[in-house]
């Protein structure tokens, strides 16, 4: 009788849990059996494990084979644990040595030929095994994505037999160093393409200091797209802790990853289902709100969104993270994004000169806007009317002032508010909004009756004091001033 232990990880959302792979080889008739909570893919790497083997010049066992993946109930997909099953079997089998099992796990799929191929969720298996201080065997595809974290050990092979000779002559190894990405500049847009606009460009300013939600309303044609364009350009570089959890789920989700330290920029068409939004699917998977972790999703054409759709955004907006359940499992990706939309006024565009088949302008535009719900839209911390240029001001040759010039402004603030709390005004908690954004005897009663004749609720209520911390940062003030209230209630008054 013979018997090996195999480690390896799973996927379930952003978790790796560990698996144990078991390998026993018995006397009998020969046999090759799956047990643990496999799905179909996992079933049928055994005829990919045995041809692997067999190609790669090794000695396929003709006992009775009985792998175990525990834990029992957890279930496995896909072809990640056919590497860890091959190396039980050739470890049991005695062709390879069982030393150093313990301090390495192995992730992978094999080819027929028994070439490594790449597996989703690398990432996260190897953030677990730099925590649990274990080396990581992995595919050569997978092998710079399983470097990114600090600390790891990772040995990217190509094949089977690479991965024998790692285990048979260990002082040989090698770790894969990888390619680590630095910081590097990107050309975003410059903020100084864009004529006139000063409102909506101090809100675009705001809304990336603070990381604060934004909606712009106005014509087609009248720069809101332009403007959202260019909101990357001005916002912070991210932090290393915040490009390796959008690395994360961008490994998850299986999609070209945006850059190390680069923000993600998801722009979903406004057909997009609930799904491809929220993420979802039999074996769940991260939608566009997670994979706008840490980035912008930006929404054009907001009205023209399903409304169940949009619905969807309500909780991640709040919370930060969106759960997806269903009937075998729940997971739950992150999802603290911002948020850009924008809309027209109505469905011409134009309500104002209306077109002559439009008998009550002011009905359609009642009617179109409604189509976003009050919850939603009390979500969302800035309203902003961008009016249509006039074109005397769009001949014009004046410049104005640049994204760098911005950028610099809202790092300065950010980095005041990061150092106060630890997070962007925006994430603040109801109990930190009563320690920092703190407002005099005066400026509390002024902000009551503003928010009682403007009909703000609570929640409202708070996102006036969290924007106005934000003005109160760009302008370097310690606490927040009567005018900085003001300026906050003005973008709360677009659809009252």
């Amino acid at each position: 009788m013979s018997l090996a232990i195999v480690h390896t990880r799973a996927r379930v959302g952003m978790d790796a849990p560990s698996v144990t792979v078991e390998v026993h080889l018995s006397n009998g008739l020969p046999a090759f059996n799956i047990v643990g909570l496999p799905d179909a893919a996992v079933r049928e790497s055994k005829e990919r494990v045995r041809s692997a083997i067999l190609n790669s010049e090794l000695e396929f066992p003709q006992r009775r084979i009985t792998i175990n993946l525990a834990p029992a109930d957890l279930p496995k997909d896909g072809g990640r644990f056919d590497l860890a099953i091959a190396i039980g079997i050739l470890v049991a089998s005695k062709q390879l040595p069982s030393t150093a099992l313990e301090q390495q796990e192995f992730l992978g799929e094999l080819a027929l030929s028994g070439e490594l191929r790449p597996v989703e969720g690398v990432l996260t298996a190897a953030l677990a095994c730099s925590k649990n201080r274990l080396a990581l065997v992995v595919p050569a595809a997978n092998g710079n994505e399983a470097c990114l974290p600090q600390d790891s050990r990772i040995y990217a092979c190509s094949d089977l037999l690479q991965v024998c000779k790692l285990l048979s002559e260990p002082a040989n190894a090698k770790l894969h160093l990888g390619t680590q990405e630095t910081q590097s500049a990107v050309e975003y847009p410059d903020l100084a393409d864009v004529k006139g606009q000063y409102q909506a460009k101090r809100a675009l300013e705001v809304a990336a200091a603070g990381k604060h939600n934004m909606l712009m309303m106005g014509p087609p044609g009248a720069g809101k797209s332009m403007l959202a364009a260019r909101l990357p350009g001005i916002l912070p570089t991210m932090t290393e802790q915040e490009s390796m959890e959008t690395a994360a789920v961008h490994s998850v989700a299986q999609v070209n990853a945006t850059p190390l330290f680069q923000r993600p920029i998801r722009a979903p068409h406004h057909t997009a289902s609930g799904v491809a939004l929220a993420g979802g699917g039999s074996n769940p998977k991260p939608g566009e709100i997670s994979l706008a972790h840490n980035g912008i999703l930006f929404l054009d054409e907001l009205p023209e969104f399903s409304r169940k759709v949009l619905e969807v955004l309500r909780e991640p907006l709040e919370s930060g993270e969106i759960a997806i359940s269903r009937a075998a499992q729940q997971v739950v990706y992150p999802a603290n994004f911002q948020l850009i939309a924008a809309l027209n006024p109505c469905p011409c565009g134009h309500p104002e000169k209306p077109p002559q088949e439009c008998h009550n302008p002011q009905a359609c535009c009642s009617k179109y806007q409604s189509k976003l719900s009050g919850p939603l839209l009390d979500r969302i911390d800035l309203h902003v009317h961008v009016e249509a240029i006039p074109i005397n001001e769009l001949q014009s040759q004046e410049k104005g002032e640049c994204s760098d010039a911005v950028r610099d402004r809202v790092s300065q603030a950010r980095q005041i508010q990061l150092q106060r709390q630890g997070c962007a005004n925006h994430d603040l908690s109801a109990k930190q909004l009563e320690t920092f954004c703190h407002i005099s005897k005066p400026d509390a009663q002024f902000l009551q009756q503003a928010v009682e004749r403007l009909g703000l609720s609570a929640r409202g209520y708070h996102r006036v004091l969290k924007v106005a911390r934000t003005l109160a940062d760009l302008a370097q003030q310690a606490h927040i001033q009567k005018q900085n209230l003001t300026e906050a209630l003005s973008y709360r008054t677009l659809f009252k």
